[in-house]
């Protein structure tokens, strides 16, 4: 699919600053071309100091259905929209706005249902306690933070700067029993021995850019994950994290970034165009974004 359009075609975006990184338009246009649908998505630069303009300018455009909304827009957007639905202003980001049928411009986080997805298999079931190590209190923290707390874990959150996280928690579920961490704490091995973990559910999530193609490696020594644990790692740059490969080695199961993007994007994705996409393909869809 090209970046271009014909006339009259109701199209979606993602914008960001920077945003040729961005694989949303790969993972739109695989199940735009899969569906066969008249429709069009393209990702288009955005600066903050332009951000207000373009809304406006879209807002006019009648056949413009919403965009993705990415790094470094996700807070600062919010001001400029008519409507914030419960959830994201709850995130305090969002990451999809759609034009709704009156005009209206209304902010989405699909990012708390495509970090929950992968992991509905395990949250169907009942446990008697469940706890997540999250690793990171920057923005994707938010949403993660949110989503788990709402399913009933207990989170251990762990920053660079302990009192960040403490403000993090206490900002989006004040009455939950949650416990602060120096990120360096998880660098080094432990003895703790951990108790029986049978009817828990256990998480380690890498939330932070650490890892990323560019980044310092994130240091964890698992020996602080309890037996069982699920290892999630959010970066998608690249899929295969050291991270993931150590967790891997260490006898964990583990998830990759890939399946919070596919999963944010599909919910954003019926919201711009009225369908579900197709997720029968997703093997194959994961071959495109990794080729």
């Amino acid at each position: 699919m090209t970046p271009d359009r014909r006339p009259g075609q109701a199209y979606a975006e993602v914008i960001g600053d920077p945003i040729a990184q961005s694989k949303s338009p790969a993972i739109h246009g695989f199940w735009i071309e899969k569906l066969g649908l008249d429709v069009g998505y393209r990702a288009h630069h955005v600066t903050t100091d332009g951000l207000k303009s373009y809304l406006g300018e879209r807002r006019d455009d009648g056949d413009w259905r919403g965009c993705n909304v990415t790094m470094p827009h996700k807070q600062t957007v919010m001001p400029l929209l008519d409507r914030i639905e419960p959830l994201a202003k709850r995130v305090g980001a969002i990451n999809t706005v759609v034009k709704a049928g009156d005009g209206a411009l209304i902010g989405r986080n699909t990012d708390v249902a495509g970090f929950l997805e992968p992991l509905l298999g395990q949250l169907r079931d009942t446990h008697y306690f469940r706890m997540a190590r999250i690793l990171g209190t920057g923005g994707a923290a938010r949403a993660i933070v949110a989503g788990l707390a709402g399913e009933g874990f207990t989170l251990v959150l762990a920053g660079r700067n302990p009192d960040k996280a403490r403000a993090l928690l206490d900002e989006l579920d004040p009455g939950g029993e949650h416990h602060v961490a120096p990120l360096d704490h998880f660098a080094t091995p432990t003895d703790f021995a951990f108790d029986d973990r049978e009817g828990c559910c256990d998480l380690v999530i890498n939330a932070s850019p650490l890892g990323m193609r560019g980044q310092p490696l994130l240091a964890f020594d698992w020996s602080h994950a309890p037996p069982g644990s699920i290892a999630y790692d959010i970066v998608t740059d690249p899929v295969e994290t050291e991270f993931l490969a150590d967790a891997r080695a260490a006898g964990f199961a583990t998830v990759d970034g890939l399946a919070m993007l596919i999963g944010q994007a599909a919910a954003a994705f019926n919201h711009f165009f009225g369908v579900e996409p197709p997720r029968q393909y997703d093997a194959e869809l994961r071959e495109r974004l990794l080729a």
